[in-house]
Parts: C-alpha cells; sequence; structure tokens
C-alpha cells in the first residue's frame, strides 16, 4: 500500500469511527448487533470484501442482514466466491477489523494484513467486484451507504447494488457469476421455477391423483421472502398457494412471525387460527435462509406440530436415496454415489435412528453452519439440515457430470424408462436446491414436488418417525470457556469430572441423551437433554443444570 492508497483509507475511515464501548465478534452469521452501531463496522466490512475479492480474484457478496433478529437489529455476511459463508481463516481479521479503535490502527492493520497475504492494490486497474444486497430493514439503506463508502476507500474495487434481496439469492448470484452464468433475480427465479415444474412433470403416473395436493399457507415473517415469494409463484401456474405476514399489511418483521418464532414456541404465527386446522403450512424466516412446516391440530388453541429441518432432511434423503435405488437397479456399479447425512448432536434422536435404519451414513459436526456445509461438501451428495430448519443438499461437480453422462447414454429403448427419469429427477433437485447456502424458498418448492411425488400429505410425511421428547436450558456461569467439548459437541472434556456426572443422571432415563456446550456470545452454557416422556427430557435437563451450575456456577 502506498503513501496515497494510506491517505485515501485514512481520510474515509474517519467518517466511520466505531462507537465506544461496543465490541463485536464474526459467528456463523457473521455481525450482528442494534442497528445504530454498526456504520464503522459496514464500513469495515466493505474494505474486508474488497480484500477478499483481490485475493481470491473472484467476485465477492456482501448482505446487509440480521435474519431472524428483532427489526432494530442488523448486520452482515460475507459470501465467498463458492457462494458459501467467507472462510474460517479470515474470521479473526474481521474480528480486528471491526474492533479496530481509531483510523491509525486500522490502516497499519490493513498494511500488515494485505503484506502477509501478498494482496497488491493495483490504480487503474478493476480488479475487484462486490455485488451488495440488504433486506426490508429500515436501517438497509443507510448501512447500505456506508458499505459503500468502504470499498470506495479501496483502490481499484467496485460495488454492485443487487437491490433488496433474501440472502440465499445474493449467495446464489455469487456463485453463478464465480461458474460464469448469468446471475440476475430473473435467472434465479427461472431456475428453480423450471427445475421445480421437471420435477412435477416426473411424477410417476400413478401418483398422478397427488397433484391434486391441498392448499399451502406461508408465513413470510413480515421480511423480504414473502414478496419474493410472490414474484415466484406468479412463473409456477397451478400452485395453490397464500402467503400471509409479507409485511404490506404492516406486521413487524419477525415480530410473532417467522421460523425461529415458530419453531421455539411451537405456537401460531399471527395472522394463523383455527381456521387453519389441518392446513399444511410454512414458516419462512427474515431473510429467508429457514424453513419449517407445521399444522395446528383440532382443540388445541394456537398450539402446532411442529415438522421442522430433521424431518425435512429425512424427506430430502428418501427421496433421493429412493432415485439412486432405481438408478442401480440390476447395476453391479462400484463405484456408486456415496450419499451421506451431516447433522449437529441437536438433531433430534429419532431422526438420526431413522436415518441409520434407512442405511444412510450420519456424520455429526459441532454446531454452526459452517461446519455443516464443510463436511456435506465431502459427499458426492451431502444433505445437512440443522432442526430450524437451515440446511441444503450438496452435489459435488463430478456426481453432476456422472448423472448428466448417464443421461445421455440411454440408448432410444431405454428413453422415458424410470432408470431415465431418476436420473433426470436428481439433475433438477440439483437446480433447483441452493447448493450455496439453505434457501427457504427452493426448499420449500423441493419438499411440495416430493409430497406431491410420494401423494403424501404433511400429516403422513409427519409420521416417518416420532421425535423423542426434548427440552433445552441454559446456565449462567462464570467462564463458559471452562466447558472444553469434544466428539462434535457431544462430551464435556472439561472440566474433569462434569462429564462422569452427567453419564451418571442420563443413565436413570430410558433413552436419554443430554450433552452440554458453552454459547458462542453470551456466558452461559446450553443444556440440551432428550428422554422417552417430556417430564423425564424435562427433568433430566433440569438436574443437568444443576450439576453445570454445582462445577461452573457463581457458587461454586
Amino acid at each position: 500500500m502506498n503513501d496515497k492508497q494510506r491517505s485515501i483509507l485514512l481520510d474515509a475511515s474517519a467518517s466511520f469511527l466505531p462507537p465506544p464501548g461496543t465490541k463485536l465478534s464474526y459467528g456463523t452469521s457473521g455481525f450482528r448487533e442494534d442497528a445504530s452501531l454498526l456504520e464503522s463496522t459496514m464500513f469495515r466490512m466493505g474494505i474486508l470484501a474488497a480484500l477478499r475479492s483481490l485475493k481470491t480474484k473472484s467476485v465477492i457478496g456482501l448482505m446487509i442482514t440480521a435474519s431472524h433478529n428483532k427489526v432494530s437489529d442488523n448486520g452482515v455476511k460475507i459470501a465467498d466466491p463458492s457462494g458459501g459463508m467467507l472462510s474460517q481463516d479470515w474470521e479473526p481479521f474481521a474480528d480486528s477489523l471491526a474492533n479496530s479503535p481509531d483510523p491509525q490502527h486500522l490502516v497499519q492493520l490493513l498494511d500488515e494484513f494485505m503484506k502477509k497475504e501478498n494482496i497488491l492494490l493495483n490504480e487503474g486497474e478493476c480488479s475487484a467486484e462486490i455485488l451488495l444486497a440488504r433486506d426490508t430493514r429500515p436501517s438497509g439503506a443507510r448501512l447500505l451507504q456506508a458499505t459503500m463508502q468502504g470499498i470506495k476507500s479501496v483502490v481499484g474495487a467496485i460495488a454492485v447494488d443487487m437491490g433488496i434481496l433474501t440472502t440465499p439469492q445474493l449467495h446464489w448470484m455469487v456463485r453463478a457469476r464465480n461458474m460464469g452464468n448469468k446471475a440476475s433475480e430473473l435467472d434465479y427465479f427461472h431456475e428453480i421455477s423450471t427445475s421445480f415444474r421437471s420435477l412435477i412433470d416426473l411424477i410417476p403416473t400413478e401418483g398422478a391423483k397427488s397433484k391434486t395436493n391441498d392448499k399451502l399457507i406461508i408465513d413470510g415473517a413480515n421480511g423480504v421472502g414473502g414478496d419474493k415469494l410472490e414474484s415466484l409463484v406468479k412463473m409456477i401456474n397451478g400452485f395453490d398457494v397464500e402467503i400471509r405476514n409479507t409485511g404490506k399489511e404492516g406486521g413487524v418483521l419477525n415480530e410473532e412471525v417467522g421460523a425461529d418464532y415458530v419453531q421455539k414456541e411451537k405456537v401460531t404465527p399471527q395472522g394463523f387460527d383455527m381456521a387453519d386446522v389441518g392446513t399444511r403450512c410454512a414458516s419462512l424466516d427474515g431473510d429467508a435462509d429457514r424453513l419449517v412446516y407445521f399444522y395446528i391440530e383440532p382443540k388445541t388453541e394456537n398450539k402446532i406440530i411442529l415438522v421442522d429441518g430433521d424431518k425435512m432432511l429425512s424427506l430430502f434423503a428418501l427421496f433421493i436415496l429412493d432415485q439412486l435405488k432405481i438408478i442401480y437397479e440390476d447395476d453391479d456399479e462400484e463405484d456408486q454415489i456415496r450419499l451421506g447425512v451431516v447433522q449437529t448432536a441437536y438433531a433430534n434422536g429419532a431422526s438420526t435412528a431413522y436415518l441409520k435404519f434407512l442405511g444412510l451414513e450420519v456424520v455429526l459436526t459441532p454446531t454452526g453452519v459452517k461446519y455443516l456445509h464443510e463436511k456435506a461438501d465431502e459427499f458426492d451428495i451431502g444433505i445437512y439440515f440443522e432442526a430450524n430448519g437451515h440446511g441444503t443438499v450438496l452435489f459435488s461437480d463430478a456426481t453432476v457430470e456422472w448423472l448428466e453422462k448417464r443421461n445421455r447414454g440411454f440408448p432410444v429403448r431405454s428413453r422415458g424408462s424410470e432408470q431415465q427419469k431418476a436420473v433426470l429427477r436428481l439433475l433438477a433437485v440439483s437446480k433447483l436446491i441452493n447448493q450455496a447456502v439453505g434457501d427457504a424458498l427452493s426448499g420449500l418448492l423441493l419438499v411440495e414436488a416430493i409430497l406431491l411425488h410420494m401423494g403424501w400429505s404433511i400429516h403422513r410425511w409427519n409420521e416417518l418417525y416420532q421425535d423423542l421428547p426434548s427440552r433445552q436450558l441454559k446456565v449462567k456461569v462464570v467462564d463458559r470457556t471452562a466447558i472444553v467439548t469434544a466428539n462434535a459437541e457431544t462430551v464435556a472434556v472439561e472440566p474433569s469430572g462434569i462429564q462422569d456426572a452427567i453419564n451418571t443422571e442420563v443413565a436413570k432415563y430410558p433413552n436419554g441423551r443430554c450433552f452440554i456446550r458453552p454459547s458462542g456470545t453470551e456466558d452461559v452454557v446450553r443444556v440440551y437433554a432428550e428422554a422417552s416422556r417430556q417430564e423425564e427430557a424435562d427433568d433430566l435437563a433440569k438436574s443437568v443444570a444443576q450439576i453445570v451450575d454445582r462445577f461452573l456456577g457463581f457458587g461454586h
């Protein structure tokens, strides 16, 4: 960095001083905070995105959103060249950048990092490009301007404002651009709508009756997803959908609406009532990267039966496994597609047992989408979902090429055979599902296509297995870092003796399972427990919480 470039950065950053006393940490979901505190952070993340683009020689994405947080919050997520999340190697730099106390320290930090990473600024060359987008939060426009100022302070960087989008749309666009494909919002809608229609057209003749599936009601969380879904539905003829909580009716973003609220509280979102009993319903979160299904049972007031991310994962796995079995029928190939499923310890034990019953390889990772995505990417076809409804299906490039080659290789007499249709279904799934990141809109279309294919109602889908009762608690502690876990957070190895105490409690309950893990953001330890009955799960969680308090609480 030369003196002129330093001067530009010093002058620009002087207008974006960090608020005193604010310390931020870049987690799985990027930075999130009250929107009034984020202008300096957005400016600095604009710089980071530009440097990431220079380093990777690729288009980078920057999304301004706080997902399922309340409307007064905002935040930022960086999309890497693959469309996935920012490389974990750069997260410490993001932390240092956001928390740098003044312009001089900031520029020194940038200078040192650019030397270490061998990042060069070339005047007169537009060698960095960042796609920007925001959700519907009122603070988004102001924070977008701060972000653009950050990008423009890096010589040779250009910012492209893509407008108001869902988070998965921006991730999809970044991936598409770096693959050399068209990457507008219309291109996104066209790809997932045509892929959905392909799956519908490939439903077996005997399943034709399932094409009369009943109406779907969707809760849009008063966010960007409801509006985008309205545009998408217009491109799909005959899709009987009613969208509520689009944000146009005066509702507040994520306030008693949305996938996070529905999944945690297990009650109906605002705008739903007993008139909807038995109807298939779905809920998006504020930036439309999470999706859960539910239905209201009779005589339960506003209580719901939740069909969560575990059930979506199981539905997708079952469908893909069925297609692979058809493809490999009468086939002695040894190098068959490796299909794997990735979960966290929070996945309901009944779902893991069901997936293993299907003969699938199931792998656990620590909590956090970045860990799930990385592990799923190791399979030919990898499926991952968190119970909260965030997840996707990843197809390796080699698998897509194999499917395309297989499709071209069918002899004339086998055209239209069940084997070819199974190949075409998997190719359609690979284009419908958003392989960059979890996407509520593409996930919803895949669920709907599979239910139509199977001829299943939401009630039949929910009967794949019965969830074990569970309970989650959190315990305030002096120092959460005193907890050290292993085996994908299922075992506490420190402090010494705590896991033995937990094991003693777990052994008292049929189908008992319990683990503890430190929060990533606050001084609490989270407790998750399962057992055969709800009262037992409650008691197990409570007794383990007392163990945590005894070892780590304020009175220990």
